[in-house]
Parts: C-alpha cells; sequence; structure tokens
C-alpha cells in the first residue's frame, strides 16, 4: 500500500488533479463574492468547497503515508509544510467569531498552485534568495530618496506646498514620481519656479527608475540563474542515486537468479 501511494504522488496526473482542485476552488471563491450567485447556488458552492478540502486533506494523508515512518521527508520540505498548515487553516469552522478568519484561510488554498507548479517555486525561491542582496540596494535607493527630498523641500515648498510642503510629503512626491505615475506635471509645475527645474526632475527619474530598477532586476536574474543550476544539480543527483539504486537492485537479482541455476544443475547432476 505504501509503494503504491509512493507511486501515486509522484505521477503527472496527480499534480496535475491538485492544480485543477485549486483553479476550481478559486473559481468557487469568486463566484461567493456575488450575492445573487450565492442566493442561488450557494448550497452547491458549499458542497464543492467541502468536497475539494477533502481532496486536499486525502492529499496530504497520502503524501505523509507514502514518506511513513519517516516523517521529516514530508515535514522538512518548506514547502509541503506550507500546504500542510494552509490546508490545518482551512478546516477552521466557518461559524461564529472564527467565520472571518476561516473565509482568509480558504482564500490562501488558492496560494497553494505556487508550492504545485515547479516552475512558481523557483520563482519565489528566487525572490527570497534576492532579499539579502536587495538591501543594499535599498540602501542606495534611500540615500537618493532622502537627499532629493531635502533638495525639493528647499526648492519648492513655497511655490508648490501641495507636494512639496514637509519632508514627509517630499519623500511621497518622490515615490509617486519614480513610478511614472503624471510626474511631468509636478515638474511642469516646478518650471514655473525656474526653466531649470527639469534637471531635478529628469535626473531623478534615470537614477531612480532606469538605474536602481534596473539593478533590482539584474539581481533577481542572477539569483534566478543560480536557482535553475542548483536545481538541475539536485535533479542530476537524484537520478544518479536513482540509477545506482536500481543497479544494485539487478545485481542483486541477478546474483539470485546466478544461485537458482546453479543448485539447478546440481539437482540435475545429482539425478
Amino acid at each position: 500500500m505504501q509503494a503504491f501511494c509512493q507511486r501515486i504522488v509522484i505521477t503527472r496526473a496527480f499534480e496535475y488533479l491538485i492544480v485543477a482542485l485549486i483553479l476550481i476552488s478559486a473559481v468557487v471563491l469568486g463566484l461567493e463574492t456575488s450575492p445573487s450567485i450565492m442566493a442561488e447556488y450557494g448550497g452547491v458552492l458549499t458542497l464543492i468547497n467541502q468536497i475539494v478540502l477533502a481532496a486536499f486533506v486525502l492529499e496530504a494523508a497520502i503524501k505523509i503515508y507514502a514518506v511513513t515512518p519517516d516523517f521529516r521527508r514530508y515535514f522538512g520540505v518548506g514547502w509541503n509544510l506550507f500546504d500542510f498548515t494552509i490546508i490545518v487553516l482551512a478546516l477552521i469552522p466557518a461559524t461564529g467569531e472564527l467565520a472571518m478568519v476561516a473565509r482568509l484561510a480558504r482564500l490562501l488554498r488558492v496560494l497553494r498552485l505556487v508550492s504545485t507548479i515547479p516552475e512558481l517555486r523557483i520563482i519565489i525561491s528566487t525572490l527570497i534568495r534576492s532579499i539579502p542582496s536587495m538591501g543594499h540596494i535599498v540602501i542606495l535607493m534611500s540615500i537618493i530618496f532622502y537627499v532629493y527630498a531635502v533638495a525639493g523641500y528647499h526648492l519648492f515648498h513655497q511655490h508648490d506646498p501641495q507636494h512639496w510642503e514637509t519632508l514627509g510629503l517630499s519623500l511621497l512626491t518622490l515615490f509617486r514620481i519614480v513610478t511614472l505615475e503624471d510626474w511631468t506635471d509636478i515638474m511642469y509645475t516646478g518650471m514655473e519656479l525656474s526653466p531649470y527645474a527639469w534637471i531635478y526632475f529628469v535626473s531623478f527619474v534615470v537614477l531612480g527608475t532606469f538605474v536602481i530598477v534596473n539593478l533590482f532586476i539584474a539581481v533577481v536574474l542572477n539569483n534566478l540563474d543560480q536557482a535553475k543550476q542548483e536545481q538541475l544539480e539536485a535533479i542530476q543527483t537524484v537520478t544518479k542515486d536513482d540509477i545506482l539504486k536500481d543497479l544494485r537492485a539487478t545485481q542483486r537479482a541477478l546474483a539470485q537468479l546466478q544461485q537458482r541455476l546453479e543448485k539447478g544443475e546440481r539437482h540435475a547432476f545429482d539425478d
């Protein structure tokens, strides 16, 4: 039975089934936001939710049983622990004071797509690995923001108090500029004070948007390449181990077969 469960969890069909259930759960959660649909099909949607939840519980049980008694092979994997936590939270009764928590927990089931699809797992792992490297870029960007915010306050706070009246408001204005959201309107207002004000705004856009954003992209792409390389090495290692395991099993089977043949020859000789 355990061997059967082990074969199930590694099949593509099982993976596609779980992805389909997650998508069905996501569609049901979206339909539940419509009062008219809930009034007419609320019972059906509730039943579908219960079936999907039961399927997720069964999936977790199969995966855990497949690695029994070495439970670390399941709970020692971060993505499995993430899935198990979501399933446990989804078991919270959707009644009383915990109703809102239960609805939010059901919404978390959509996030299981991240752990189910290998490509998404690589992207999330890459983002997590990029956080330490991004820290230095964030510090550099903070320095640039602070310098430009103080300069912007002194240059424009009297002419355009709506955007530069305080240091905090200046920082918020710079954040709007770095997103390129109608930043030219602010620039033209500043140019009413001085025709050379464009130098301030254009230089900040170049530094804050093009340079810094490209640095973020470079860090993410570098870590993405490393994550793919590590995954490839892990796959190759697993494949090599499987080949060695199969080879040893074949050698044992051949040795047993040879022993049987030798026994058969002895019996034939004695007869």
